[in-house]
């Protein structure tokens, strides 16, 4: 459905994945880049493990989470297009300082139990991070942007990157938190953020050129029509994202095993990874907006399963159940977001290309907030179980808004289309 299958998969794999390295300074980027990238998977999830520990509230964590991902969704693109007018270091490590600060406050308020109110400001000062995926994306847009297959590797790489990220980072927070002290996750995510974007941006070689012709061009890459349909398809898919994670952590805790939702989280993970890893060496076949559309509806149809698991099954047993529903349903995630991402790369001009892709990423904050919070207050009036309705019913939205506005994404052109008008005609 997604692919074509070559002749001898493991040797394609290992090819593939060695070929693009031949770049100079390819693996410094990329590696550099994963380490900067694991605060993304760290911050909610410790976040919604500090607060329920400290305040015993699902409610105010979500909140809290909310804040941050909406206050990303809104920093991210402006962050983008200073990236592309004036450079990657440039703006991204005065950004990042911000964005460290913030959280350095917010710690000190939780631990000295500041009022409510504080943590909010604190958390709009963290929404600064920016988006290293995209960074990462465009220097290897700017190596491979006309070797078709290298690029899809590529895009896959990071597919994969980005959800070793989502197994490891949730496994490092949830644990430091329940085991060390309610801070120590998102302590150690601050860290990683600060000393990864050190290390990534001193890769200057590989670093994509600024364009500050774009000063006088106006408007945002947001007018494509298929760069909002893809934003909006991507409002739901976070939306799917930030409530299993809240969620899975109240169900856990509801079983009396809080630290096996690090686990559980992490299976979900892996069950897209290893779909990346293997898209990655294959060549994609059929229309990228059919590809993209089967995808959307996989991931909708995949969290059924979990949704009666936390209905019917409890203790041990149910945590299980729930791991291995969450690691099929992850299959559907990777082949999804890679097709998603080559999709940006048609549509978007290469001089606005670290915007375009901070737009899909502001996209899940959006989604990630609404989830968060809606997911809190479910789960506080309701239960777990009626909280993963909220992923089920966002999966729906999302195959809706994929379906509705599929045929603005078949005008994707190549991506050596240098002008947005001519994309959005």
């Amino acid at each position: 459905m997604f692919l074509t299958v070559p002749t001898v998969p493991g040797a394609a794999v290992l090819s593939s994945y060695r070929q693009i390295f031949a770049a100079p300074g390819s693996l410094a980027f990329s590696a550099t880049g994963l380490v900067s990238r694991l605060p993304i998977s760290m911050v909610g999830v410790g976040v919604v493990t500090m607060f329920s520990e400290l305040r015993g509230s699902y409610g105010l964590a979500g909140a809290i989470t909310a804040t941050l991902a909406l206050a990303s969704a809104a920093l991210g693109p402006q962050i983008s297009r200073l990236v592309d007018r004036y450079g990657q270091r440039r703006v991204v490590r005065p950004a990042t300082a911000v964005s460290v600060l913030a959280a350095a406050l917010l710690l000190l308020a939780a631990w000295r139990s500041w009022p409510t109110w504080s943590y909010f400001p604190c958390a709009i000062g963290m929404g600064a991070m920016g988006s290293t995926g995209a960074l990462v994306r465009a220097r290897w847009a700017l190596l491979y942007r006309d070797d078709p297959e290298k690029l899809h590797t590529a895009y896959s790489l990071e597919a994969v990157v980005d959800e070793i990220i989502f197994i490891v980072g949730p496994i490092l927070s949830i644990c430091l938190a329940t085991s060390v002290f309610p801070e120590a996750g998102v302590l150690l995510a601050t860290v990683f953020l600060a000393v990864g974007v050190v290390l990534f941006t001193a890769q200057k070689r590989t670093e994509p050129p600024a364009h500050p012709a774009n000063r006088a061009t106006g408007g945002s890459v947001l007018r494509l029509p298929g760069l909002r349909v893809l934003t909006a398809t991507f409002v739901a898919i976070g939306t799917i994202f930030s409530s299993v994670e809240v969620v899975t952590v109240a169900y856990a805790r509801a079983q009396g095993h809080e630290s096996a939702a690090s686990l559980v989280l992490a299976v979900y993970a892996l069950g897209s990874g290893l779909a990346g890893v293997v898209v990655g060496a294959l060549r994609p076949s059929g229309p990228a907006r059919q590809r993209f559309q089967r995808g959307v509806a996989l991931m909708a149809i995949s969290l059924l399963p979990l949704c009666l698991v936390a209905t019917w099954c409890s203790g041990t047993g149910g945590l299980v159940l729930a791991g291995a529903s969450l690691f099929l349903a992850g299959f559907s995630i990777s082949p999804t977001m890679i097709t998603a991402t080559g999709l940006v790369e048609r549509l978007v001009p290469p001089a606005r290309l670290t915007e375009g892709m901070s737009w899909t990423t502001t996209g899940l904050g959006i989604g990630v907030a609404g989830g968060s919070y809606l997911a809190g207050v479910v789960v506080d009036a309701a239960g777990p179980a009626a909280g993963y309705r909220v992923a089920l019913a966002a999966g729906g939205c999302a195959v809706l808004l994929a379906l509705a506005g599929g045929r603005w994404l078949v005008g994707a052109l190549p991506a050596s289309t240098p002008e947005p008008a001519a994309v959005a005609s």
